[in-house]
């Protein structure tokens, strides 16, 4: 290769421009591809000399681009190796060929992604320049939306967030509608690394009604609303969004059905129930989480609280994701249940210390999630009487507006006594009546 290429050096401009390209058809047409890669090497190097022309380099390299493309080499290795010597070769003039070593990298990361080398294929396709050759902005969101893609592969969401966002100023002159679809697909991911649980959970949910997209996908999606809803921080914006999931008829269907029709009804969770659930969860979704200083410190048991209780906890907070929405649920819960509760009370519930637990329930009063007051004297928690959360689990379950007319007896806690009776009367009586129409319940007559 190298004698020949000497010969060439001493043609005119335009028979070299034929002598190369008769050089490079001969090359690929052997068979026997043994030294392809040491000849394609010194190929490429000969052509991208000063000597040689930018015109004939542009055009030799070129057409090895496109027999490289058209899946001239069938060993994916050997491919691979040539199309990152090129690169290597002619990154010191990637300006003069820029147009040749965008189309390189975009075979590169065929290969890494079909090797599923998800990072290295980002990488690579970060490399481009995508404002040579005055791309639309159409190729330039697909290009973006792909390192998105390949990025959370990996779970990268921190700097698959950063091609997100340029991808999002692209999003509106696109209109390919499978790669929208899953641009909010990416939108949903990252919520969920990022632990965006609320907004994750409404996109994942939304994009389980499209009709587009496969079905085991979309019934994937709806787990994956129902997991993010579960995990999501306590208030009543989880609740409405629980409502509308427990109102869909598919997710009766899911595994996690049952976790998520306790939730929806405020029913306190115990350790055992969350087991199951805790085995679907993804290693994110199971992340440590730190404790700041400050709530250390709040939260650190007391020396008399210490002698007088043997048996408390000493957790002084939540240890994971899971762990802090399941507490933080069942603070909410206990709000349903009781009208106040002692903090060494809350903090046998929530198997935390005294302190953990008021700390917990301070949080989620500050940030509105939570109706109540501390009392840091008498170590109580009041939760406050409050209709806001049903009423909009009423609406949003499809109830509608229900107009409740209820006596006025100027008595607070008698008045939410009676309809805390009066629920569970109507409760027992619907399981009654769910269980004589199925013949499971029959009842008798009475004889006088």
């Amino acid at each position: 290769m190298e004698g020949i290429l000497s010969q060439v050096s001493g043609l005119n401009q335009k028979d070299k421009a034929v002598a190369y390209a008769s050089i490079l058809t001969d090359l690929l047409a052997r068979r026997d591809q043994t030294s392809f890669a040491a000849d394609t090497h010194i190929l490429v190097e000969n052509v991208v000399q000063e000597n040689v022309g930018h015109v004939i380099g542009r055009q030799v390299l070129s057409e090895l681009v496109k027999a490289l493309d058209d899946g001239r080499i069938r060993n994916n290795a050997l491919r691979k190796q040539i199309v990152q010597d090129i690169l290597n070769t002619i990154q010191p003039r990637i300006i003069t060929y820029e147009e040749q070593v965008n189309a390189l990298r975009f075979q590169l990361a065929n290969i890494l992604e079909g090797d599923e080398e998800w990072t290295a294929a980002a990488k690579v396709l970060m490399g481009i320049n995508l404002d040579a050759g005055q791309r639309a902005e159409e190729e330039k969101f697909l290009v973006y939306l792909r390192i998105v893609r390949l990025l959370l592969e990996d779970e990268d969401s921190v700097q698959a967030e950063t091609y997100y966002n340029r991808a999002a100023l692209l999003a509106p002159s696109s209109s390919d509608k499978e790669a929208l679809l899953q641009f909010k697909l990416c939108q949903a991911r990252i919520f969920d690394y990022s632990r965006r649980f609320l907004e994750a959970a409404a996109r994942y949910h939304e994009l389980s009604w499209v009709p587009e997209i496969d079905e085991g996908e979309r019934k994937h999606m709806l787990s994956a609303a129902v997991t993010c809803a579960v995990l999501a921080p306590a208030g009543p914006t989880r609740s409405r969004l629980l409502a509308s999931l427990c109102r869909d008829e598919r997710t009766a269907d899911l595994p996690t059905y049952t976790i998520l029709l306790k939730m929806f009804h405020d029913r306190i969770l115990r350790p055992a129930e969350i087991k199951d659930f805790e085995v679907t969860l993804k290693p994110h979704q199971l992340a440590k989480i730190a404790q700041s200083s400050n709530d250390r410190l709040a939260s650190a048991v007391a020396e008399d609280e210490e002698m007088s209780d043997a048996n408390a906890s000493t957790r002084t907070g939540p240890a994971t994701v899971l762990d802090r929405a399941v507490m933080e649920h069942n603070v909410l819960a206990s709000s349903k249940i009781y009208n106040n509760i002692t903090f060494s009370g809350l903090g046998a519930l929530l198997d935390l210390t005294p302190g953990a637990a008021e700390t917990m329930a301070r949080k989620m009063i500050e940030q509105g999630r939570l109706k109540g007051s501390i009392d840091q004297v008498e170590k109580l928690i009041w939760f406050e009487a409050t209709r806001e959360e049903d009423d909009a689990q009423g609406k949003a379950g499809g109830l509608g507006d229900v107009e409740q007319i209820a006596e006025d007896t100027g008595a607070p806690f008698t008045k939410r006594w009676d309809m805390q009776i009066r629920l569970t009367a109507a409760n027992v009586e619907s399981i009654v009546q769910h269980l004589t129409e199925r013949g499971l319940v029959k009842f008798g007559t009475v004889q006088a």
